[in-house]
């Protein structure tokens, strides 16, 4: 943990610098600025390739990626997730019988005023149809539930991300909060998430190589082996991307912002900050073609 504390720190001291100054609310402006950025970046590598991720910026690592979706650990879990979504008949609560729509996740609910992501409207189906979240153990954001989540973003493999912010004081309320988050500094380290994953995406922190945070958001839910603790088949490996935000505002020690009741974790809310900021960078991969669930590092 040392190692990383210091080697994040030298990050964030050699990243900070460029933080963008705070603009008028141009969601499209920032889309083809953070496009542009990353395209100067890594030049040669296309819009649709950092869907990859780290595998579209490093050859070796890519080679190994490729053998490991030859024969894939989330397959099982995937299969897991469409029992569950079959069981629990989730297709009744979405469009399309709940089959490929996530590319037009997280969206702004003009009726509501709020921003809905698909994990918020998968917990919202269970609740309705009464299904008791602690004895069939689906918690937000891993094991059952995020398989559940993982299915439904398989059978949207392919679907372009095509999310809306629409010219509403509302919506860009929440893009714009997410923004702000996204570039913000926070925690022991004072990291943004732009220090790692645009400053320094491409580079090394403790073995691991930094993602470019154009594509990010294509391939979740994501297994990764960190959470599969041994269980190398199972559900225990999936996560959903604000469990993934967690992790990473744990990593430069600021207070992760779990869903809290009276200092009680609640297993069927978002903060409001983690969905903003799903909404903001979600919006900056708009027209890269989703391959989740992917095994990630």
């Amino acid at each position: 943990m040392r190692k990383l504390i210091i080697a994040l720190t030298a990050l964030s001291v050699l990243g900070g610098a460029s933080a963008p100054a705070v603009a008028k609310t141009d969601p499209q402006s920032d889309l083809n600025e953070f496009r542009q950025y990353f395209y100067k970046k890594f030049p040669g590598v296309k819009l649709q390739e950092f869907g990859d991720g780290i595998y579209a910026i490093d050859k070796v690592r890519r080679d190994e990626w490729q053998l490991m979706e030859e024969f894939p650990s989330y397959e099982d879990g995937v299969n897991r997730g469409r029992k569950l979504f079959e069981k629990y008949d989730i297709g009744s609560c979405f469009k399309n019988g709940g089959k490929g729509i996530k590319q037009h996740y997280p969206y702004f609910d003009k009726q509501s005023g709020s921003v809905r992501t698909l994990e918020g409207d998968l917990m919202a189906c269970l609740k309705r149809k009464n299904v008791d979240l602690k004895a069939e153990k689906l918690r937000f954001f891993k094991g059952n539930f995020a398989a559940i989540a993982a299915y439904m973003a398989y059978t949207s493999r392919g679907e372009k991300q095509n999310v809306v912010v629409p010219d509403d004081e509302r919506a860009l309320d929440v893009y714009e909060k997410g923004k702000q988050f996204f570039y913000a500094k926070r925690g022991q380290l004072n990291m943004s998430c732009a220090d790692c994953h645009v400053y320094n995406s491409g580079m090394m922190a403790r073995g691991n190589l930094l993602s470019p945070g154009l594509g990010q958001t294509s391939h979740f839910p994501v297994w990764r082996r960190k959470w599969a603790g041994g269980d190398e088949t199972g559900v225990k490996g999936f996560g959903t991307i604000q469990r993934r935000y967690s992790g990473c505002n744990k990593q430069v020690r600021a207070l992760p912002m779990n869903a809290y009741n009276s200092g009680k974790y609640k297993t069927e809310t978002q903060h409001p900050t983690y969905v903003a900021l799903e909404y903001f960078h979600t919006y900056m991969s708009n027209g890269i073609r989703l391959n989740g669930p992917a095994i990630r590092q």
